[in-house]
């Protein structure tokens, strides 16, 4: 299975408001194992950023003058992207980003959910952990993820920290087992049983147990109309002594 981990930095907090989309970053997993394939991308924005959003990423207009635009860099990351499942935390957020940049492109870029399939890691944390705090930051101390790097939100230092606490989040769900060899226990004993020697004994029948059961099949069939144990005979060996 193929998953890519997915962060995004913008201008603002809302994209009907005109802000856009400035980083990209993501992170490859095979089979739940980083594969070292990432994608990152800066962007030009063509707007300024609203009071704070530049403060939370260290970005700046001037950095991202030289940048390219979304337009330049939408069929690359579709490629990367293309098939995969989506890990990102509050993906109502980003794929409203990503959705509304691919709409600025025209009808032919169609929208995320096409392409790939999402899954929302910060919906897992809140049914893991209700009633918490589930922030990536509080998400990264809780299961043990070093976030002391991160002093700022960049985007595909969101998704490398996002992809560890997710493998923890989703730890054994994807490793149950079946079909695997079974080790033998060490320290185990075998005990082999010699067979005893002689003919083995034979228990005969005898006339009142005989009778008691039949006794018994009578009563059956006369409340049920038919009983399953019907005598067939009696083998010879069973002859009541």
């Amino acid at each position: 299975m193929r998953q890519i981990v997915l962060d995004t930095e913008t201008t603002g907090l809302e994209w009907k408001k005109g802000n856009r989309v400035v980083e990209i970053g993501c992170v490859e997993l095979v089979e739940r194992r980083p594969t070292g394939r990432t994608y990152h991308q800066y962007i030009k924005p063509d707007r300024d950023f609203e009071q704070g959003a530049a403060e939370v990423t260290g970005l700046s207009l001037e950095f991202l003058a030289d940048k390219p635009p979304f337009a330049d860099i939408a069929d690359a990351f579709l490629e990367f992207i293309e098939g995969a499942e989506l890990i990102i935390h509050n993906a109502a957020f980003d794929v409203g980003f990503l959705d509304n940049e691919l709409s600025l492109l025209g009808p032919d870029y169609g929208n995320l959910r096409q392409r790939v399939t999402v899954e929302d890691s910060l919906l897992l944390a809140r049914q893991r952990y209700p009633g918490q705090r589930n922030s990536l930051d509080a998400l990264c101390r809780r299961l043990g993820v070093d976030n002391a790097h991160r002093q700022l939100h960049g985007a595909l230092l969101d998704a490398q920290l996002l992809a560890e606490v997710y493998l923890a989040l989703t730890a054994g769900q994807h490793e149950i087992g079946f079909g695997a060899a079974v080790e033998p226990e060490r320290n185990t004993r075998h005990i082999v049983l010699s067979q005893p020697a002689g003919a083995r004994p034979v228990l005969r029948v005898q006339a009142e147990e005989l009778a008691a059961h039949a006794a018994r099949i009578e009563s059956i069939r006369k409340k049920a109309g038919v009983c399953l144990w019907e005598p067939v005979g009696v083998p010879a060996e069973l002859e009541p002594a």
